[in-house]
């Protein structure tokens, strides 16, 4: 089952109560279905929670039943359909066009001045244009018309609700579309799909945890690799110091962390620290082994030199 499918399901939950936000998300519906003009509704869906939720919807809506009505318990494409021409004037009528006139499908703000009509038309619109991707592969949520006015329009709608959208052309159709988690949460929030946007959440905590750890894990081993050839460096100084006799005139302090490198290659800064008796500072074993690493400097210098004639 797909993300969309399981967000559709959690939307058809939701009661069909006031009349203004069930003619609302009907004319969300409309607007983003297959087939709105003034001669044909046209509505096919494949989820049976959104087919068993129109006819209740349009009587509430519209107080008028379809036409045309998939066989119960139907598999595959359900088609809902109206084609009297009473209803189709009647349903026109009531979303503020005239019937009389050639149509043009534009957002009739009048009758979404209410926050919750608002949030019922987007629901409307995403039943039925509507597509989000799953959250663990990547955020995308599009609603997809084939009317250019009407998705102008559902941008600015958006915008102004705070949740600004891109657009494109793809196909015939007009797309508007988001790619920001927190527009997706806020999005589903708004429309009555809290569970989804819960979901979209948890997968953006999921993502940022595993790039988290992933970070401090190359950074670790970047840091482990340093600290190998930082020690690998330090152990050749002081050989190079024993061999020239220099190492057994140097203070005790310097002999004494010399040893130490040489019996503990492997331990990190902090971890030989820990060896001296008593222990020294990490900041003051660092000292010693620049100070051996650099008078070994001139040593190893000449010796490259050498290797180079």
């Amino acid at each position: 089952m797909s993300f969309s499918y399981e967000t559709k399901n959690e939307l058809c939950r939701l009661p069909v109560q006031k009349l203004c936000c069930a003619r609302a998300e009907a004319y969300g519906i409309l607007l983003y279905c297959n087939t709105f003009h003034a001669s044909e509704v046209r509505i096919v869906t494949e989820n049976p929670n959104f087919a068993a939720r129109l006819p209740r919807l349009f009587q509430r809506a519209f107080n008028l039943r379809f036409d045309r009505l998939p066989e119960p318990d139907q598999p595959g494409k359900r088609i809902f359909q109206i084609t009297e021409r009473s209803k189709m004037d009647h349903i026109i009528n009531l979303l503020g066009y005239d019937p009389r006139q050639h149509t043009v499908l534009h957002i009739n703000f009048g009758m979404l001045e209410e926050e919750c009509c608002r949030a019922s038309f987007l629901r409307g619109a995403f039943f039925a244009g509507g597509s989000i991707t799953d959250p663990a592969k990547r955020y995308h949520l599009e609603l997809t018309t084939s009317h250019l006015q009407a998705s102008r329009e559902l941008g600015v709608l958006l915008r102004e609700s705070g949740y600004p959208p891109k657009s494109i052309a793809r196909n015939g159709s007009f797309v508007t579309y988001f790619k920001q988690s927190d527009q997706i949460e806020d999005f589903l929030t708004l429309i009555g799909a809290p569970v989804a946007a819960m979901n979209v959440m948890t997968a953006k905590m999921e993502k940022d945890l595993r790039n988290s750890v992933n970070r401090r894990l190359n950074c670790d081993s970047a840091n482990l690799d340093k600290a190998v050839l930082a020690a690998r460096e330090q152990t050749e100084a002081i050989r190079k110091l024993q061999a020239a006799g220099i190492l057994e005139n140097l203070p005790d302090k310097l002999q004494q962390t010399a040893a130490l490198r040489l019996e503990n290659p492997e331990l990190t800064l902090s971890e030989l620290a820990e060896e001296f008796d008593p222990p020294v500072t990490k900041s003051c074993l660092n000292h010693r082994l620049r100070k051996l690493v650099e008078l070994a400097k001139p040593k190893m210098d000449s010796e490259a030199e050498k290797t180079e004639r």
